[in-house]
Order: C-alpha cells, then sequence, then structure tokens
C-alpha cells in the first residue's frame, strides 16, 4: 500500500477537537485534488501520522463521507471517491441562489470600503495567477466570495455553502488551467466590481449566475479530459 501522501509531519493543535483538524486537513488534499480519487485513506496509519487514536479519525472520515468525497466499506477500507456531478449540482444551485442575491444586495449599497477590499483582492489574485500559484488563486478567489457574504450580513451563510461544496471545488480545480478558465474569472470578478461600483443590481446578478455557471456548463470536455476523476 503506497502511503507516501502521509510523509512528513502534523501536530494536533491542543485545545480543538482533532476530529475537526483531521476533517479539515483531509478534506483541503481531497479538494486541492493533492489525494486524487482511489487515494485510500487507512485509519490506524492515519492514526500514527495524527498521533492519536482510532476515534478521532473514524469520526472525520464519517464527516468526509457525509459530503460525498470518500467511500467508507466496513471493515475493509476508506476511498477517496470520484467528483459526485449530482453533488456539485446540488450545491452551485445553492450557492447560485444565494449569491444572487447577495450581488444584488451589494449592488444598492454603498460601500465603498468593501470595493477596495475586493479589489485589492482581484489585485491579489491576479498576481497569484501570473505566479502560477494556483493554491494562492483559489484561496483569494474563496476570501473575495466570503467578503461579498459579509457585507451583505449573512457571512454564515458563506460558511454553510462552504460545507456542501467539496465536490463542486474539485469540479472547478480540475476545470482552472483548461479553455482559459482563470483568465474568465479574473474578467469576471472586475466586470462585478464595476456592477456594483455603477449601483446596478440587474447587471450584477446576471455577472454572477453567468461567473457560477461556467464550469458546470463544461462538462463535457471534463469527462473527456479526466475521466479517471469524474464519477459516472
Amino acid at each position: 500500500m503506497d502511503l507516501s501522501f502521509l510523509e512528513g509531519t502534523f501536530e494536533l493543535a491542543k485545545g480543538q477537537s482533532a476530529a475537526a483538524q483531521i476533517y479539515d486537513y483531509l478534506r483541503a488534499k481531497i479538494v486541492s485534488l493533492e489525494f486524487e480519487p482511489g487515494t485510500l485513506l487507512p485509519r490506524p496509519e492515519l492514526a500514527r501520522f495524527f498521533n492519536t487514536s482510532v476515534t478521532p479519525v473514524r469520526d472525520a472520515l464519517l464527516r468526509l463521507e457525509e459530503e460525498g468525497l470518500v467511500d467508507i466499506f466496513p471493515q475493509h477500507a476508506t476511498r477517496v471517491r470520484e467528483v459526485d456531478i449530482d453533488s456539485a449540482r446540488n450545491a452551485h444551485f445553492l450557492r447560485l441562489a444565494l449569491e444572487l442575491e447577495v450581488a444584488r444586495r451589494l449592488a444598492r449599497q454603498d460601500d465603498s470600503e468593501l470595493l477596495a477590499r475586493l479589489r485589492r483582492l482581484l489585485e491579489l489574485q491576479t498576481s497569484c495567477w501570473e505566479r502560477k500559484d494556483i493554491e494562492g488563486f483559489v484561496a483569494t478567489d474563496q476570501e473575495f466570495h466570503r467578503n461579498m457574504f459579509s457585507a451583505a450580513k449573512v457571512g454564515r451563510l458563506w460558511h454553510m455553502v462552504r460545507a456542501r461544496s467539496g465536490n463542486m471545488d474539485r469540479l472547478r480545480r480540475l476545470h482552472l488551467p483548461l479553455n482559459g478558465k482563470a483568465d474568465s474569472v479574473l474578467r469576471e470578478h472586475a466586470d462585478l466590481l464595476d456592477a456594483i461600483e455603477r449601483r446596478d443590481p440587474d447587471l450584477a446578478e446576471e455577472l454572477v449566475r453567468r461567473h457560477l455557471c461556467g464550469t458546470l456548463s463544461q462538462l463535457i470536455d471534463l469527462r473527456a479530459t479526466y475521466p479517471q476523476h469524474l464519477k459516472q
């Protein structure tokens, strides 16, 4: 069994839930595609890696199973799942329904500080892409949208969306290097900021719809390019 993905060390922070920390670590590895579909996640080895008992490892894996990111075979093994398209569609529907209203609300506000903050994030995201810093690009993208939800006074809903978006995030990660997707993300962010600054809620809503629907519209190409990653 190849356990090279467990190389290195990880120290659990004291005073925090071990299961939550293990879940966050494994989820990040799965969503970033560092742990590809088919990767085995054996509980004893994970427990040794995290220097803990098997119980918090089991609890973390159960959370990942609930999110559709792993398959657990009782008394056998746990493996990373292929991207579940139905799960991705459900997460996309939820986020789209919420973010359309977020964009409309922001376009009705006069918040120069928010616009300045979002433009700084867009500059940082552009810089990340120019340096081919994919992790930085994705993290800044998430921070851009989190700030939108927070400014609309629905920050808790952002965390709810994120907790359900593992498969959609993997799909977007696969799409990022294809068909100029990253450049489109940057242009669409810039256009959305312009619409908010002009106080045009209809245009802001339309731009969000276009921005969020690009990946699912490319499923045929994604299946052809990454057949081993997408659940049939």
